[in-house]
């Protein structure tokens, strides 16, 4: 039987962007079929997100960030159709979170915007960071900058802010999809990653710590 998931994922979308491939032979390639290995095995989240031994931790949180950043960009894509102007007129997650975009070219200031209109601008931010060879070096031999975690944390914040809105917002198109497990697994990998290395603060994440309806049997699984 057909996945409506996968039809959503599989469609040409201007929400898309082409995903981040790792150039086959590199080293960071060779990590990459590691951390999928792990994943596809059914191995364990919480022990596939464990640095490998005698591998870089940056050249882990690497190939991490560019997942995450297509596996995100593909899950909002499919629910992006009901998330409008008109229905989310502010990027929020729910009522007590509000997130207001801010960089460093038009907007200085951090500035209330429209959901859809937040995630172009935030999808168009990282692929800049990611495409960016003085900050995801891909070269052999070519060191990471002094400030990348520091990159990789703001990148990993406003992620985590597209499974908030989706959560929160548009739960009932991927429970129409029937993608929740799908979903949820991708949250569930990216939330035991970002623990596993601090690489989020604690008070970002709680929109979905109070989410125990959607989320409980994911933060704590032996709970019923």
């Amino acid at each position: 039987m057909s996945n409506p998931f996968l039809k959503q994922v599989f469609n040409k979308d201007k929400t898309f962007r082409p995903k981040r491939k790792f150039e086959p032979g590199t080293q960071r390639f060779e990590l990459h079929k590691k951390a999928q290995a792990s994943l596809n095995a059914g191995l364990d989240l919480k022990l596939a997100v464990q640095l490998p031994a005698g591998e870089e931790l940056n050249d882990w949180v690497a190939v991490h960030v560019v997942d995450f950043f297509n596996r995100v960009n593909l899950i909002y894509g499919t629910i992006s159709d009901g998330c409008t102007e008109r229905s989310c007129p502010i990027m929020s997650g729910g009522p007590k979170y509000e997130y207001r975009w801010q960089d460093e070219n038009k907007f200085r200031r951090p500035t209330a915007l429209s959901a859809p209109r937040y995630m172009d601008l935030l999808m168009d931010w990282i692929e800049v960071q990611i495409n960016n060879e003085d900050v995801f070096p891909t070269n052999v031999g070519t060191p990471f900058p002094k400030n990348f975690l520091q990159v990789v944390k703001k990148i990993l914040s406003r992620l985590f802010r597209v499974f908030v809105h989706v959560y929160i917002h548009h739960f009932d198109r991927i429970a129409q999809l029937g993608s929740e497990a799908h979903v949820n697994t991708c949250y569930k990998h990216f939330y035991y990653f970002v623990t596993e290395f601090g690489l989020i603060d604690t008070k970002e994440l709680e929109p979905l710590v109070s989410m125990e309806l959607h989320l409980c049997h994911i933060l704590n699984p032996t709970q019923k």
